[in-house]
């Protein structure tokens, strides 16, 4: 699984709260890219998750062998899930492929209504968009029907979660998805196949 987002989405906050609802049902690992730092690598290893840094320096994105070498950390026949946190970036992760089978992209309401079609490529390759600081949606005046409406503009077959990392609503409506993803190793769609 690939989660994108830009920077400030939400994307390690929710991460953590998704790993706590997998916690001893499935065997995950992390791959966590960041420009400069181990700070999210820590944060999932501080919940007892295998999790192995990618430090990109100047580089926007994951790669696909960047990825295969973290994979070497990894007992990879023995985990149900693989989770790669790319580099918060809008524009440059969506170009390139990982490897994986499930492209998920994190857009807070703060971002503002308009993200999904200022950055459509990184939404249209998503096979899940997840709508994250529902929360915030009056404090920032934004218009969830209208991301959602522009979501849909953009990439209508995504399944989309309009859900609160910090709150907890509509968090296990996300996880109860991924869990019957993960248990029945459905045939889901390669990403870009939208």
């Amino acid at each position: 699984m690939n989660l994108m987002s830009a920077p400030g989405a939400g994307k390690t906050t929710l991460l953590e709260a998704t790993l706590r609802a997998l916690h001893g049902e499935f065997r995950v690992a992390v791959i966590e890219g960041d420009l400069q730092t181990d700070l999210d690598a820590q944060r999932i290893q501080a919940l007892g998750v295998p999790a192995f840094q990618i430090t990109t320096g100047t580089v926007c994105h994951l790669d696909a062998r960047m990825v295969a070498r973290a994979m070497d950390s990894f007992p990879i026949d023995e985990l149900d899930l693989l989770v790669i946190e790319n580099v918060g970036n809008l524009i440059c992760p969506a170009s390139f492929d990982l490897g994986e089978s499930l492209r998920i992209v994190v857009c807070s309401v703060a971002e503002g209504a308009e993200k999904p079609k200022k950055y459509p490529v990184m939404f249209n390759k998503a096979d899940v968009i997840l709508i994250n600081k529902i929360d915030l949606a009056a404090a920032s005046d934004v218009d969830l029907w209208q991301l959602e409406a522009n979501i849909m503009d953009v990439n209508p077959k995504a399944i989309l979660f309009a859900l609160s990392s910090k709150t907890g609503a509509g968090l296990s409506a996300w996880t109860d998805w991924l869990k019957t993803a993960v248990q029945t190793r459905t045939s889901l769609p390669l990403a870009g196949t939208n």
